[in-house]
């Protein structure tokens, strides 16, 4: 595999059969890409909530007392 086809990829760890492993990149990179994914994951939220009715901080926590 080579390295350059994989955006971030610094290093490619192979097992004996030539199956990747393990990949290294620089750290930079690496909280670049956590933070793509937690907006990912925000957006996702609020899709599945877009309907509702907005709710007070007691009004949530009443509510999840109830549960």
């Amino acid at each position: 595999m080579e390295v350059d086809k994989y955006p971030f990829v610094r290093k490619l760890i192979a097992d004996a059969e030539g199956n990747i492993q393990q990949v290294v990149i620089d750290f930079n990179d690496y909280q670049h890409l956590l933070e793509v994914i937690e907006d990912e994951a925000l957006i996702l939220a609020m899709k599945e909530v877009q309907g509702e009715t907005p709710r007070s901080i007691s009004e949530a926590l009443a509510e999840l007392k109830k549960e």
